[in-house]
């Protein structure tokens, strides 16, 4: 049974266009990587949780800002590891400028027999939709690409007419 992760991808209206915030991971493997490596908040769960709970569990493990906002499911989607990931919109202007993370350890350096504790998340941003899809990782993607599908399809409601994405 493939692993599962679930997740919460934020976004707001800022002038007039849609931001998406994104974290980048912690730790030595990820310190001197950009783009494609920034992911939505997300993390495994157990078969016995619900995914919307999870999601909102992540976020709060690894943001420290507590999501008790409506959620839209955004679907599902495998990554190249196999692992399913389920992804859900919330939209809010929460301030991201003192994040706190959960904290994991891992042997560091390599083979040195030496423990070291690394943040989950070591900073967050408010990208553009266009940034965003340059930074997140290419398997998280239509994520992003599902959300703005909604936020058109919404805008176009509102003024009865035909919107392009962007």
């Amino acid at each position: 049974m493939p692993k599962r992760s679930a997740g919460i991808l934020l976004y707001k209206h800022e002038n007039g266009a849609l931001r998406v915030l994104l974290v980048h991971p912690g730790g030595p493997f990820w310190s001197n990587r950009d783009l494609g490596a920034w992911s939505i908040p997300k993390g495994e769960y157990d078969p016995d949780e619900e995914p919307e709970a999870a999601a909102r569990r992540e976020f709060l493990e690894e943001t420290g800002i507590a999501m008790n906002g409506a959620l839209e499911l955004l679907g599902e989607l495998r990554q190249k590891s196999g692992k399913l990931v389920t992804a859900y919109a919330g939209e809010s202007h929460v301030d991201i400028t003192d994040i706190r993370s959960n904290m994991f350890e891992m042997e560091w350096p390599p083979h040195s027999g030496k423990t070291q504790a690394f943040p989950e998340v070591d900073r967050a941003g408010w990208f553009s939709v266009p940034e965003a899809r340059e930074k997140i990782n290419a398997s998280q993607r239509p994520f992003i690409d599902r959300l703005e599908t909604l936020h058109v399809d919404r805008l176009e409601t509102l003024h009865g007419k035909k919107l392009s994405p962007e």
